[in-house]
């Protein structure tokens, strides 16, 4: 199937969703101070201060100027109300300190998610028992589900989950790093809270650290909010400033790496199995990844209902040898050998040096907004390359 375009993600909400915190500046201001000037009683009463409308802030631990104005903006754009934190992990713990689950749903994703579930275990007096997504649910149960999901880019049906964990009396949490607007949207399909590593898509530039819950009430954001502010994980200003400042041309970035990534996963999945095509060497890619592979599960769920505007722009493949899996992500001059995702230019990594769990021969591509024949040129050639590199010990 085509590329998809969905134009519910809208450059105005972008830059303007914020704008009745907007002060005289056209950018933001970017302010360092941690604390602000408090109001003379002589000039009237304060009144209470108002966290999701702060007409005036008192400590940058509860608000200030741009962080405000990026939580604006990605709830308007998250059909939602969304709180960030000082990175993705740090939602994370969030969600699990909001939540306070009997048990934990979680079935393989992210390995940097489940360790911060081990770290939370610590803070229980009780066991906290980790299944299976697979599993029958409990009252109480916390399904995690990431999706689409880190590294393959496969997607999983959200409202099958929601509605086998409602019924049993537990929540639902969406991952949806892998999946931001304007492709996916979480609440739609029965998520209770939705979750994204900000780090990748919303900050886009690989140059900044953030986390996002976004709550479906201002009551719930309410709850975050508190957490938040004494668990003391809150943004930076300049990540918050970084933060807004790529919230602007989301729109434009995003639809454009799902192109390149529904342009790449096709044209590579054709040498899947060892086969030679369009100039890469047989015997070189084993098994290509990507939700738009998936095609239609005996439940009958189809990706592309659920992702719909776009595909996801970070899959994997899977090489036929570890020696390709290690020489691949050196030997192209695009694709910038290092972890992590979501950014403007191309990333390519063997996994197993960020997630030691990974076979060896996986490889995770985070696609960019370069041209598409540039990237399938620079991987074509590399493949070329690694093929006839000599035997060496890796």
């Amino acid at each position: 199937m085509a590329p998809k375009t969905n134009s519910k993600l809208s450059g105005t909400d972008l830059v303007h969703a914020d704008d009745e915190f907007h002060g005289p500046e056209v950018a933001p201001s970017l302010s360092v101070s941690t604390t602000f000037r408090a109001p003379n009683p002589l000039d009237g009463p304060p009144g209470e201060p108002d966290m999701w409308n702060p007409t005036r802030h008192i400590y940058s631990r509860y608000t200030q100027n741009v962080s405000t104005r990026a939580e604006r903006v990605l709830s308007k754009i998250n059909d939602g109300y969304a709180i960030t934190f000082s990175s993705g992990l740090a939602a994370s713990y969030a969600a699990l300190v909001y939540f306070k689950p009997k048990r934990v749903a979680i079935t393989a994703g992210y390995h940097g998610c489940h360790a911060t579930i081990d770290v939370y275990k610590r803070s229980r007096n009780a066991e906290l028992p980790i299944i299976g997504i697979d599993d029958d649910f409990q009252p109480g149960d916390l399904c995690w589900l990431e999706t689409p999901l880190n590294p393959t880019g496969e997607a999983r049906d959200i409202k099958y989950y929601a509605d086998k964990v409602h019924a049993a009396g537990g929540w639902l949490l969406v991952d949806s790093t892998f999946a931001p607007p304007p492709i996916q949207y979480p609440f739609k399909w029965g998520a209770d809270i939705v979750m994204h590593s900000g780090t990748k898509y919303f900050g886009g530039h690989s140059d900044l650290l953030c986390g996002v819950l976004v709550a479906p009430s201002l009551e719930k954001w309410k709850e975050l909010w508190h957490a938040r502010t004494f668990l003391g994980n809150m943004m930076g200003s300049l990540e918050s400033w970084l933060l807004l400042r790529s919230l602007r041309t989301l729109h434009l970035r995003v639809p454009r790496q799902s192109e390149n990534a529904y342009g790449l996963a096709q044209w590579l999945s054709k040498a899947a199995g060892g086969k030679a095509h369009d100039g890469i060497p047989a015997g070189v890619i084993e098994k290509v990844w990507h939700s738009s592979l998936q095609g239609v599960d005996a439940r009958g769920f189809d990706p592309k209902t659920q992702l719909e505007g776009g595909w996801n722009p970070t899959f994997a493949i899977f090489m036929t040898k570890e020696k390709y899996a290690a020489l691949l992500p050196h030997s192209l001059k695009f694709f910038i050998p290092a972890t992590s995702l979501g950014g403007v230019e191309s990333l390519i990594e063997q996994r197993v040096h960020s997630d030691p769990g990974a076979d060896p021969r996986l490889i995770r591509i985070s696609v960019g907004v370069e041209d598409l024949e540039d990237l399938k040129n620079d991987l074509r050639k590399a493949f070329q390359e690694i093929v006839k590199h000599p035997k060496a010990k890796l």
